[in-house]
C-alpha cells in the first residue's frame, strides 16, 4: 500500500518499516492465520488492520494512544508471515514501531508497575528466582494481590527446582566434531534448569564441545518485543561482546528457547545504526536453534526407546507443539520432528490448529491474560485430544503455558500429559542415559 511515512524521523529501521507497509496489498490472507483475529474477530486486531494503524501513526494522522490497544493485543507470533503471499516482513515493522512510539503511549499505573516488575526480574535469573520464591508465598494471599499481578502468580509452578550453576566449558563425549557456544537463557535457568542440562548432554553426545560464556546476559528479546529498544540494545550489545570474546572460533551460537533464538537473530535490527551494527549482524547469522544443530549431526545420535511410559505399550505417542518463534520466526519446523521420529517406537502426532499461538508469546500472558488464557485453553484442549502421554516443544514460555492449562483441564480419568522440552526428551532417549 502507498504511504507517506517520514523516513528521516522514523528511527534507524524506518526503511524496513516502510518496506513492510508498502509490500502489504491488503489481500486478507493473513486474517485466518492470526490467533488474535480468530479470538477477537475485529479487523483492527488482524495483521492487515494493525499494519494500517501503524502506517497512520507513523504518518501522523493517528495518535499512538489510539492505536495502542490493538497493537498491544498483537502476540508478535508472526503467523501472518508464512501466510502472506506478498512476503510482508511483519517483524521488521512491529518491534521497531513499538520501540519508536513507546514514550508517546499513556500507560495506567497498574500496568506500568507490572511492566516494571517484569523488566526488573525476568531477564535476571537471580532476581527472578527470588521473586518467584516470594510469588510462591504470595499465592496463599493471592486475593490481596493487585489483579494486574495475579497472572504472574498463576504461571508459577508449585515448587522451584534447585538452582544449578553451569560450567564455562563441557568437553565432547567421544570424538570432537565441532564447537558451539550456548545461550543459557533467563527464565528457564529458574523454572527448568534441566533444559540446559539436557541440551548440553545431547550436544556432547554428538561430539560437540560446548562453551557457556560467563559474561552473557538476557538476549533482549523480551524488551525488544514490548518496545523497550534501549534495554534490548543494552543486552544485545553485551552479548555481542560476550560471544565474540573467545579466542577460539565457534561453529554456531546455540539457543534452546525459541524466543531467545529469534531475538538474537534480530540483533542487526536491534543495533541498527550503531557502531557495532555489522558485528551484530555477523553474530546473528551464527545463531541456530539446538534442534537444527543436532539435526546436522543426527547420524551420530544413538537412541533407544524412551523409558517414560509403561513398558507394555508398543509405541509411545508424542505430541509436538510448534513454538511460534521457532516455526514462524526461524522457519524451523522439520528438524525437531525429524529428531523425534528417529527415536525407536515413537509415534509422533501433530496438534490440531498448530498455527495458533498457545498464548505465551514472551510476556503476553502477563500483559493480555484474557486472550492468552483463551488461546492457552484451546491449545491444551487440542493437546489432550491427541491422547499422547507426552507433549514436546522447544520454548520455555510455551512449556509453562501448556503445563498451566493442561493441569487445569486434567481429571483422574484424563491426566495431563507430561510436558517436556525437545532436548529433555532426546536426552532421556540417548543410549547411555538412565531411563526415567
Amino acid at each position: 500500500m502507498q504511504h507517506d511515512i517520514p523516513l528521516e524521523s522514523s528511527g534507524p529501521n524506518a526503511d524496513a518499516m516502510a518496506e513492510a507497509v508498502s509490500t502489504c496489498i491488503r489481500c486478507g490472507f493473513c486474517l485466518s492465520a492470526c490467533p488474535t483475529y480468530d479470538v477477537l474477530q475485529r479487523e483492527s486486531d488482524s495483521p492487515r488492520g494493525r499494519i494500517i494503524l501503524m502506517k497512520e501513526v507513523l504518518e501522523g494522522s493517528m495518535s499512538a494512544d489510539e492505536a495502542a490497544p490493538h497493537l498491544d493485543a498483537c502476540l508478535g507470533c508472526l503467523a501472518c508471515e508464512p501466510a502472506c503471499p506478498s512476503g510482508v516482513s511483519y517483524r521488521h515493522l512491529l518491534s521497531p514501531y513499538r520501540s519508536l512510539v513507546r514514550e508517546r503511549i499513556s500507560v495506567a499505573w497498574p500496568q506500568r508497575l507490572q511492566r516494571w516488575l517484569t523488566a526488573q526480574t525476568l531477564p535476571y535469573p537471580k532476581r527472578f528466582r527470588f521473586a518467584a520464591r516470594m510469588g510462591l508465598i504470595g499465592k496463599t494471599f493471592s486475593a490481596l494481590v493487585p489483579s494486574v499481578l495475579r497472572p504472574m502468580l498463576d504461571l508459577l509452578p508449585e515448587t522451584l527446582p534447585a538452582a544449578k550453576e553451569l560450567q564455562s566449558r563441557y568437553a565432547p563425549l567421544g570424538d570432537q566434531v565441532g564447537r558451539v557456544a550456548l545461550l543459557a537463557g533467563c527464565a528457564q535457568q529458574v523454572l527448568a534448569p534441566s533444559i540446559n542440562e539436557a541440551t548440553i548432554h545431547v550436544l556432547r553426545h554428538i561430539g560437540l564441545e560446548v562453551v557457556v560464556p560467563t559474561e552473557q546476559s538476557c538476549c533482549g528479546s523480551l524488551a525488544w518485543h514490548v518496545g523497550d529498544g534501549d534495554r534490548a540494545a543494552k543486552f544485545a550489545r553485551n552479548n555481542v561482546r560476550a560471544f565474540s570474546s573467545d579466542s577460539q572460533p565457534i561453529d554456531a551460537i546455540v539457543t534452546n528457547a525459541a524466543g531467545c533464538g529469534s531475538g538474537m537473530q534480530e540483533y542487526g535490527m536491534i543495533l541498527r545504526g550503531t557502531d557495532i551494527e555489522s558485528q551484530a549482524m555477523a553474530l546473528a547469522n551464527t545463531v541456530k536453534d539446538v534442534s537444527v544443530v543436532v539435526c546436522e549431526h543426527a547420524d551420530r545420535l544413538r537412541l533407544r526407546r524412551p523409558g517414560l511410559v509403561h513398558e507394555g505399550e508398543a509405541v509411545v505417542r508424542v505430541a509436538y507443539h510448534d513454538a511460534c518463534h521457532l516455526a514462524n520466526a526461524q522457519g524451523v519446523r522439520v528438524q525437531p520432528r525429524e529428531l523425534l521420529r528417529r527415536v525407536p517406537d515413537v509415534e509422533l502426532v501433530d496438534v490440531a490448529e498448530a498455527h495458533l499461538c498457545c498464548g505465551s508469546a514472551g510476556t503476553y500472558n502477563l500483559d493480555q491474560p484474557e486472550t492468552a488464557d483463551e488461546l492457552g485453553r484451546r491449545k491444551a484442549k487440542a493437546v489432550m485430544a491427541t491422547g499422547a502421554p507426552i507433549v514436546v516443544s522447544g520454548n520455555i514460555g510455551c512449556l509453562t503455558q501448556l503445563q498451566t492449562h493442561l493441569n487445569s483441564m486434567a481429571t483422574e480419568a484424563h491426566p495431563a500429559p507430561r510436558v517436556m522440552h525437545t532436548m529433555e526428551f532426546l536426552s532421556a532417549c540417548l543410549d547411555e542415559s538412565p531411563l526415567n
